[in-house]
């Protein structure tokens, strides 16, 4: 079980204006409780990546029959060939996706807001009138102590400040029960202790849950802190897969040149052990995308 493959992606692209391509030739697999960092610099394509495994934007459908991308999760199909397949709706009841945005209603309780995870799991009426039983809020206020966010439950979700919000939408996957944690740059507009401290709860989530984690991150520092692996965009190519700490700085250097200076901000402060210290969580565990031994790609 620990092996299977909860993301599984063949060949897959997208395209959008004037054809050119923001995801191209994409293969990849992640396995059961891993927790795997997405990176590249503005424009690699990482969102696009997010959103098409949500099934939230379709893939290219190929030219010739029989050739399209796939993208699976949970050994089910969620996009094929173009397609975003009739049964997606139920593998999104089984993922958690979590944006730059926060995507908290913002005249909403932090508890309503939390509990808007359950409305995938119960009927229609019922969730449309936001009416939710004692013991899902008592589920939804223990989601918010773990992260540290129980004091606040009263407050409407425009009253929070960006980490708040981060960690709201965050226990709202985890009253969603989700399987699998999709999030898109998290981080990205936050100041550093509550960046490090949503990517702690994430870590925390991956290693006492077990819940696998794909984070996308624009800052290199925080998948070598977190993150066994990591997957690198450049251009909608993934040009590297494989361990973290195998990243290093002339590595780097040669996939991204100019660019890295986008994803090492010299506004932060960098320790010089960041090279060499284990990284944070569960041990490293390469799993299915990368178990063939796949390193710097061409």
């Amino acid at each position: 079980m620990s092996n299977q493959a909860v993301i599984d992606v063949r060949r897959v692209s997208k395209s959008f204006e004037r054809g050119t391509r923001v995801l191209d030739d994409v293969t990849f697999s992640v396995a059961r409780c891993e927790m795997v960092a997405l990176i590249g610099a503005s424009g690699s394509g990482k969102s696009t990546l997010i959103r098409a495994l949500a099934g939230l934007v379709p893939i290219d459908r190929a030219a010739a029959a029989g050739s399209g991308g796939t993208i699976a999760m949970f050994g089910e199909p969620i996009q094929r060939d173009g397609r975003i397949v009739s049964g997606a709706k139920e593998l999104r009841v089984r993922m958690g996706v979590i944006f730059q945005q926060f995507n908290l209603v913002p005249r909403l309780s932090v508890l309503t807001n939390v509990c808007l995870g359950l409305l995938g799991r119960m009927p229609f009426l019922r969730g449309t009138l936001n009416n939710f039983t004692m013991d899902e809020k008592r589920g939804a206020m223990h989601a918010l102590d773990r992260v540290g966010m129980s004091k606040h439950a009263l407050k409407r979700g425009s009253e929070l400040s960006g980490g708040q919000q981060q960690r709201a939408a965050i226990a709202r996957t985890l009253v969603q029960r989700a399987e699998l944690l999709l999030a898109d740059e998290p981080i990205a507009s936050l100041d550093p202790a509550s960046a490090r401290r949503v990517m702690d709860i994430l870590a925390d989530m991956n290693r006492q849950d077990g819940i696998t984690v794909l984070v996308s991150l624009h800052q290199v520092e925080y998948a070598l802190s977190y993150c066994p692996r990591a997957i690198a965009l450049k251009a909608g190519k993934i040009v590297y897969d494989g361990p973290s700490d195998e990243l290093t700085p002339a590595l780097l250097s040669s996939i991204y040149g100019a660019e890295l200076s986008e994803l090492f901000p010299s506004s932060l402060d960098r320790p010089a052990s960041l090279w060499q210290r284990p990284v944070a969580g569960q041990a490293a565990q390469t799993g299915l995308g990368s178990a063939d031994g796949v390193r710097l790609r061409a």
